[in-house]
C-alpha cells in the first residue's frame, strides 16, 4: 500500500537565507512548515557577506543573538579604480559583516527549535499543483502535501517550473562569482570595493577573523584565460594595484575558492506556476542594488505577511499573490533601476576612475547614490 503524503501548511523549496526568514516568520504563528534543501547545513556560499543595517532590527526580531557575536560594524567605503584612485566615503547606515556559513547555521538552528521541518539531502524533482488544494512536492525522501508552496532556491531554475522569462542571455550579460576567506589588515569598520576590467571585487570583515573577498565579472574574462581562475586574476584583477597587494600579501584560508556561473542580473517575477517566489528566484539582483541579502529578507516579511493573512482566512491565495508583486515592486523596484544605472558607471577603466574622481568632490552626491541602493530599517 503507497504511504500517503505527509500535510503541510506551507512549503518551501531551498533553505536559504529568504527561505529559512519565511520559515521562521510562519513558525511563529503557529503555521507548519517544510523546508526542502538540497545540500546540508552548515556550507559556505558565494556571497559578499556585507549585510546592511537596515536588516538588523529585522534579524533580532526572529530571536537571533546578534550582540553576542560581536560582529564588525562597517562605516566606511572604499572604492578604487583600476588606475589608482581610491574614494574615501563614511557611509550614513553602514552595515555588518558575517559569514552566510555562521548565518544560515544559525537561522536553521532557529527554525527547526520553532518546529519548522528541515529536509536536508532533500531535492525536489516534481510537482503536481492540484489547484485549491495546493501541491503534491515529489522529492528524494519521499511525498509531500503543501496548501501554499514558495521557492527560494536561488539563482538558477528548477526544471519542473516554466519561468516566463528565460535565463537564457548572451555573454555580456552572463556573470561569474568568486569568493575566498582571507585573513588580511583591512580595518574591521571598512568595506573596499575595487574596480577591474568588466568586474569589481568586494572585501570586508566578517566573523572568526576572517574577511570575506568576493568579485563578480564576466564569464566572457575567464574564457579569454583559458578558463583558469587563476590565470584571470592574474591577468586581469591585477591590474587594480590595490588588488595586487590583497592577493599578494593576504593569507587564503582555503587556496581554492569557491565559484558559481551563469549569473544574470534580471528581474524574473514574483509567482510562477502558483509557487510564490523570494531571494535569488525572484531575480538575481546586481551587487550594487544594496546588498542581495537585505533584499532577500525584506521579501521575505513581504510574504510572511501576506501569507499568514491567507492562513488566518482573511484574504484569498490570489489576493496574497497581487499584494506580494505589488508591495515587492514597492519596495525594490528604485534600487533595481538604480543599481542597474550605476552598474554601468563601474567595471571601466577611464569612466570609473572619472566618476570616482568626481565623485571625490561631491560628498553630497556620494551620499545620495548610496541612499538609492539601501532601503530604511524594517
Amino acid at each position: 500500500m503507497e504511504t500517503p503524503a505527509k500535510t503541510y501548511d506551507c512549503g518551501i523549496i531551498g533553505g536559504g537565507l529568504a527561505g529559512l526568514c519565511l520559515a521562521i516568520q510562519l513558525a511563529d504563528r503557529g503555521i507548519s512548515v517544510i523546508v526542502f534543501e538540497k545540500n546540508q547545513f552548515p556550507s559556505h556560499k558565494v556571497c559578499g557577506e556585507y549585510i546592511s543595517m537596515e536588516s538588523w532590527d529585522f534579524i533580532k526580531s526572529l530571536e537571533m543573538d546578534l550582540e553576542s557575536l560581536h560582529l564588525p560594524i562597517i562605516n566606511k567605503l572604499g572604492i578604487s579604480s583600476e588606475r589608482g584612485f581610491m574614494l574615501e566615503h563614511n557611509l550614513q547606515m553602514g552595515g555588518f559583516g558575517i559569514s552566510r556559513f555562521s548565518l544560515d547555521h544559525a537561522l536553521a538552528r532557529i527554525a527547526s527549535a520553532k518546529g519548522v521541518e528541515i529536509m536536508e539531502h532533500c531535492r525536489v524533482n516534481g510537482l503536481q499543483n492540484n489547484g485549491n488544494e495546493g501541491f503534491e512536492v515529489k522529492t528524494a525522501l519521499g511525498d509531500f502535501h503543501v496548501k501554499v508552496l514558495c521557492g527560494s532556491y536561488g539563482k538558477y531554475t528548477p526544471q519542473f517550473l516554466s519561468p516566463k522569462v528565460s535565463d537564457a542571455g548572451n555573454e555580456t550579460d552572463n556573470y561569474i562569482g568568486v569568493k575566498y576567506h582571507i585573513k588580511t589588515d583591512l580595518a574591521a569598520d571598512r568595506i573596499e570595493l575595487h574596480n577591474f576590467k568588466d568586474g569589481y571585487c568586494g572585501i570586508s570583515k566578517v566573523d572568526q577573523d576572517w574577511h570575506c573577498l568576493c568579485y563578480l565579472t564576466t564569464s566572457r574574462n575567464l574564457q579569454e584565460n583559458g578558463k583558469e581562475i587563476k590565470s584571470m586574476e592574474t591577468n586581469v584583477l591585477h591590474k587594480n594595484p590595490f588588488l595586487k597587494r590583497y592577493f599578494a600579501d593576504a593569507e587564503f584560508v582555503n587556496e581554492n575558492p569557491l565559484a558559481i556561473s551563469n549569473i544574470r542580473f534580471a528581474k524574473k517575477q514574483i509567482q510562477t506556476d502558483g509557487v510564490f517566489l523570494l531571494g535569488d528566484a525572484a531575480g538575481s539582483i546586481t551587487p550594487l542594488c544594496g546588498n542581495g541579502m537585505s533584499m532577500a529578507m525584506r521579501a521575505s516579511k513581504i510574504l510572511a505577511g501576506e501569507l499568514i493573512r491567507f492562513f488566518e482566512q482573511k484574504q484569498s491565495k490570489e489576493s496574497a499573490a497581487a499584494n506580494y508583486k505589488t508591495a515587492w515592486n514597492n519596495a525594490f523596484g528604485g534600487r533595481i533601476t538604480a543599481g542597474y544605472y550605476l552598474q554601468g558607471l563601474f567595471g571601466k577603466r577611464l569612466t570609473t576612475d572619472l566618476t570616482l574622481r568626481t565623485l571625490n568632490y561631491l560628498p553630497g552626491l556620494t551620499n545620495r547614490l548610496v541612499s538609492l541602493t539601501h532601503g530604511n530599517r524594517f
